[in-house]
């Protein structure tokens, strides 16, 4: 089953997809942004620029972050960045569902690369 991918793509320049809501559940899981970016195959300074563009962006911050320490540091999602990292999951979910059939009926059109068709 193909999988559907969106992107919402702001006035402003701002994008959000897939790669962008799979950093702030990383994030959320890890407790690390480079922890979530490594994951990812991206290099620290990319996590953190991705991170720093969508707190700049939002009128509240989606990830806060402490400096390492004694403790170490970490960092985790706000409730702003929780609520967008929610109704992004939704989104996706609900354009799947609702194109279901039409996903299929391009899925029926695709050419078999078994050589059985």
């Amino acid at each position: 089953m193909p999988r559907l991918r969106i992107r919402l793509v702001f006035d402003d320049g701002l994008k959000v997809g897939p790669g962008k809501a799979d950093l702030l559940e990383l994030i959320a899981q890890k407790g690390s942004i480079s922890a979530a970016g490594r994951e990812m195959g991206m290099s620290y300074k990319r996590a953190w620029s991705l991170v720093d563009e969508m707190n700049a962006a939002f009128a509240q911050p989606l990830v806060q972050s402490s400096r390492g320490g004694a403790k170490g540091g970490g960092a985790s999602l706000t409730e702003a960045g929780q609520t967008v990292l929610n109704a992004f999951r939704t989104l996706e979910t609900k354009m799947q569902t609702a194109g279901a059939q039409e996903i299929a009926v391009i899925s029926d059109l695709l050419l078999d690369m078994s050589g059985e068709k």
